[in-house]
């Protein structure tokens, strides 16, 4: 998934070993990752606006297991 602003793109990224399926990803952000059959997140590939990246990042900050990432992808 990739998010544009005006520094540039990020992505949410989940490290899926260190995910226990709590959900609160899916909750807060439910416009960009859903879950599977196990309760486990699929994030989505809809580019990200203002309002949408702040949500993002209040979900990556409230996993409770630190499996969510937001990361900053070089300008080509």
């Amino acid at each position: 998934m990739t998010a544009t602003t005006s520094s540039g793109s990020h992505t949410v990224g989940i490290d899926r070993i260190a995910c226990d399926g709590y959900g609160l990803c899916a909750e807060l952000l439910p416009e960009l990752i859903e879950l599977d059959e196990w309760g486990y997140p699929i994030v989505g590939s809809a580019p990200l606006t203002g309002k949408a990246l702040a949500h993002a990042r209040r979900a990556v900050a409230a996993c409770p297991a630190l499996a969510l990432r937001l990361d900053r992808v070089p300008k080509s």
